[in-house]
């Protein structure tokens, strides 16, 4: 075989091991990617442990958090169960420093660093940092100080950082949740002082003229609040969304009575089984109530909702006072403003609702999803949701 053929094919045998390490290490990434989704639990952390020692050479790989133990894998499992205190101080070194440490007994014989379990000749420690945080750690322990190359170094390094960049990524998560409640909470804060105060004094007025749709009235009451003050840790379909803002008509029907108030509902197929944040459709339908009723005759509001081109798109449309451009160019500008800015009298309420739906539906369904508003004095409004690749094809 001429030289350049061989030179071809080895060439081409290095490209082919690359390619299936490359492939090998994507997997790898993959898969830790999973167990790390919930953070550093213990049962994520061991099965991160088994995954990564058939990596290298060592003889057992451990994960802690700052505390304590989560997970450990390997020759000596038995000494180092989940939860033990972290008592040794290598590792307490570099929770405190955030580097990387390397640690190999004295001598033959020594009972060798503090660090490393009976039997056990060398370590690494790598920490778990996020941002200028160290949350916890991941430790390969070696036979031998020989069997601490470069390589496994380097190997220990690099899962170090995969991790970090995954628990990174989970506390991002995190944070965003915690956000997101907090802004919840916010909305929840804002309940209508006006609207409590009016609608038990429709029931009262009830109870001597109508005792049975009183009763009914408290019960659906009681169900609202309960519904708006409870936790709203998780999504909940459209359709639940919908319903709350029905149960929140009939308050307002009972107060201006029935024909006052003539809202419409059209859901596409499959749309009222989205997931939305709770609170997105019944504070535009209040804010409809409050600002855009006439004084006389009836208030027609419209709630669409519909797939369009992959995103699902509500619409609340009323054909009551309408606003102004200027008005509008103000909505908007609010609700475009940064999170915390301040805001008039005039756009409270409105203003700081329209702006906390915007920014949920951005944080959960990203780019492309937000509030539009449209309006025209004495014709009505119009406000619309995207939801971004929220809608679901037929097969």
């Amino acid at each position: 075989m001429s030289p350049n053929r061989l030179n071809g094919r080895r060439a081409r045998l290095e490209d082919a091991r690359g390619s299936q390490a490359a492939e090998h290490m994507l997997g790898l990434a993959s898969k830790t990617l999973d167990l790390m989704r919930s953070g550093l639990t213990m049962q994520g952390c061991q099965g991160v442990c088994q995954l990564l020692l058939p990596e290298t050479t060592a003889i057992a790989v451990a994960m802690t958090d700052t505390e304590r133990v989560l997970a450990y894998e390997g020759a000596l499992a038995a000494d180092f169960p989940p939860g033990s205190p972290i008592h040794t101080a290598g590792t307490l070194e570099v929770l405190q420093t955030g580097k990387i440490g390397m640690f190999q007994s004295r001598a033959e014989g020594d009972k060798g660093s503090t660090e490393l379990p009976r039997t056990v000749r060398g370590g690494i420690v790598v920490p778990l940092n996020v941002q200028d945080r160290t949350f916890g750690t991941i430790k390969f322990y070696y036979r031998s100080p020989a069997d601490i190359d470069r390589s496994q170094v380097a190997i220990a390094r690099g899962f170090g950082q995969l991790l970090s960049t995954q628990l990174s990524t989970h506390e991002l998560d995190r944070q965003a949740e915690l956000t997101a409640k907090a802004e919840v909470k916010a909305l929840q804060a804002q309940i209508n002082p006006h609207f409590l105060f009016n609608t038990i004094n429709t029931i009262a007025a009830l109870t001597r003229t109508d005792p049975a749709q009183a009763r009914t009235l408290l019960r659906e009451f009681a169900v609202f609040y309960r519904q708006t003050l409870e936790s709203t840790e998780q999504l909940i379909p459209l359709s639940r969304e919908l319903e709350q803002t029905r149960r929140y008509l009939r308050f307002e029907h009972a107060r201006f009575g029935q024909d006052r108030i003539l809202e419409r509902e059209h859901v596409a197929s499959g749309c009222g089984d989205v997931l939305v944040p709770a609170f997105i459709v019944q504070p535009i339908v209040e804010n409809a109530v409050r600002h855009a009723m006439r004084d006389e005759g009836p208030l027609h509001i419209d709630i669409r909702a519909d797939a369009d081109d992959g995103d699902v798109v509500i619409a609340v449309a009323d054909d009551g006072l309408g606003m102004d451009e200027a008005a509008v160019a103000k909505l908007r500008e609010g609700i475009d403003a940064p999170h915390g800015s301040g805001c008039s009298r005039e756009e409270k309420g409105t203003g700081i609702a329209l702006r906390n739906v915007a920014e949920r539906l951005e944080r959960f369904y990203g780019f492309g999803s937000g509030i539009d508003i449209v309006s025209k004095p004495g014709e009505g409004t119009c406000v619309t949701l995207r939801l971004a690749r929220t809608a679901t094809h037929d097969e």
